[in-house]
């Protein structure tokens, strides 16, 4: 990452610098970056300027010439405008349209192109120009592509898929009720079960300050160890508060698994702080097991509800925009940050990393192991479904809800 960094970062450079600069004050910019870059700096200068590696070279050694005899003037070669050899692109102009059919042959209509299914570096795209014909290097394929505008480019998560028509309207209306609970001091919370996570000494993405040459040993295989197992965790932010818990289970990601998870953050949490609590808001995404159309979470939200004795209002996100759920950019992601390159060998190390994350503006959060079973594969009659003491919104009733304690029998 960091040398992709530098990389791009001496092509800024280059691109301002270039229009100043004749051939030989080219070369010997170019030298004096890959000499500072270091270790495979003339590989990195050539890669983010296009310039050959031997052109570097030559500017090197002029410099070095110039070090060695600073009062004696040193005969640089310097071309006229418009001297030396031509490029390929001006000598041969089918070369383009032919690396380009072979770059992006789909949209340029050759179902038939021979690297349709193949990674498309600029050694393959060269060889493949050489065999129709075009003989030329990889490096020319390289200035041929960023002449053309092209660059190495990653995905970009940008398609969420149809958007439902009242997706905004439903965000209008989950920040309606966020805003008027706040407004009385009731408590809001976001909901959400993070990815769940191997225990053991598997390979942990990110990185850490450890002594030079002394990583953390890890597994090569991602098996699971049938030992440790797998730890699930489902978190609870108050939006308020900027505060969070995280239940951290063993056995099943379930709708039971959740409310328990919600129970135990307002025995150990919520009650403490919304002590006047009248009423709790829930957020929440479409799926999972805390999803719309799960009935074991309108069943076990009523347990909850009847325990807590309040009602729970329940807002769900709209399909596709799990993003958008508060728990997952100020709680989740600091969580991830925290234990970035550190493997975790153990439910209790989980929980701890997850307890020690703190963030600048205060965040704070609580963790524990939940030791329970979980089942899957309960159902839910339409009889149990009918119990629950359910009433739907006026919009859109089936993403937002308030599920009252049950009625007390006489």
């Amino acid at each position: 990452m960091q040398n992709a960094i530098a990389i791009e970062l001496i092509e800024t450079k280059y691109r301002s610098l270039v229009p100043l600069m004749d051939e030989r004050m080219r070369r010997q910019w170019a030298a004096s970056e890959a000499s500072a870059y270091g270790w495979g700096g003339i590989q990195a200068v050539a890669q983010a300027t296009g310039l050959s590696p031997t052109t570097i070279r030559k500017g090197q050694s002029e410099l070095a010439s110039r070090a060695a005899r600073p009062d004696q003037a040193v005969a640089d070669s310097v071309r006229c405008p418009g001297a030396g050899r031509k490029c390929k692109f001006e000598e041969h102009p089918e070369l383009l349209p032919a690396l380009e059919q072979l770059v992006d042959p789909v949209t340029r209509g050759d179902p038939q192109s021979p690297l349709r299914w193949t990674c498309k570096s600029t050694r393959t795209l060269a060889r493949e120009l050489t065999v129709l014909g075009h003989p030329v290097s990889a490096t020319t394929v390289r200035r041929l592509l960023h002449a053309a505008d092209y660059s190495l480019q990653g995905n970009r998560k940008t398609r969420e898929g149809a958007s439902h028509p009242d997706r905004n309207a439903q965000f209008e209306h989950i920040n309606a009720c966020v805003r008027a609970f706040q407004e009385r001091a009731q408590p809001v919370i976001s909901v959400d079960t993070k990815k769940k996570e191997l225990v053991g000494d598997f390979k942990n993405g990110g990185r850490e300050w450890q002594p030079l040459g002394q990583p953390e040993q890890v597994r090569v295989h991602d098996f699971m160890d049938k030992e440790l197992g797998k730890a699930i965790p489902y978190g609870v932010y108050d939006i308020t508060g900027n505060q969070g818990w995280v239940s951290v289970g063993i056995d099943h990601d379930t709708a039971r698994f959740a409310a328990e998870a919600i129970r135990r953050w307002w025995h150990k949490m919520g009650s403490l702080r919304y002590r006047a609590a009248r009423k709790l808001l829930l957020t929440a995404d479409g799926g999972g097991s805390n999803g719309s159309r799960c009935r074991l979470w309108k069943v076990a939200l009523q347990d909850l509800a009847t325990y807590l004795g309040l009602p729970i209002q329940v807002c769900h996100f709209p399909p596709g925009t799990s993003k958008w759920n508060k728990i997952e950019h100020r709680m989740f992601s600091h969580i991830t940050q925290n234990w970035r390159g550190c493997p975790l060998v153990s439910h209790e190390v989980i929980v701890n990393l997850i307890a020690n994350t703190a963030t600048q503006k205060g965040l704070l959060i609580q963790a524990e192991l939940d030791t329970g079973t979980y089942p899957t594969g309960l159902k839910v009659s339409d009889e149990e479904l009918a119990l629950v003491n359910l009433i739907a919104d006026d919009f859109h009733g089936d993403w937002n809800y308030t599920i009252a304690p049950a009625r007390k029998k006489n």
